[in-house]
């Protein structure tokens, strides 16, 4: 079984900065997709930021401009996360997904998720 840990998570202030970490139980390369999901109260799970395993990033608008998803060589992805917001107050989740494609079909073949790290933004 794939295992996924994060870290990095806590309290801040608005305008602070913290940078996630997850570590997974094997190389990033055997993935074809890697990124961070987040949930609010209340609200449902979002898609914060991915990365392909050629490099290819994608951020949800909200967080354009301030938070950077990138990763290692190794086994590890990051999440930098910059002039934050009270409105980023969620559990963020890291996310990997190997993917077979065939002529015609992309087929999933692993949805792999980490436990949750709490990020709190208050004054």
């Amino acid at each position: 079984q794939v295992q996924l840990v994060e870290s990095g998570g806590g309290l801040v202030q608005p305008g602070g900065s913290l940078r996630l970490s997850c570590v997974l139980s094997e190389s990033i390369f055997r993935f074809n997709a890697m990124g961070w999901y987040r949930q609010a109260p209340g609200k449902e799970r979002e898609l914060v930021a991915t990365i392909t395993s050629d490099g290819v990033t994608n951020y949800a608008d909200s967080v354009k401009g301030r938070f950077t998803i990138s990763r290692d060589n190794a086994k590890t992805v990051y999440l930098q996360m910059n002039s934050l917001k009270p409105e980023d107050t969620a559990v963020y989740y890291c996310n990997v997904k190997r993917i077979q494609v065939l002529p015609g079909l992309r087929q999933s073949v692993g949805d792999y998720w980490g436990q949750g790290t709490q990020v709190t933004v208050s004054s």
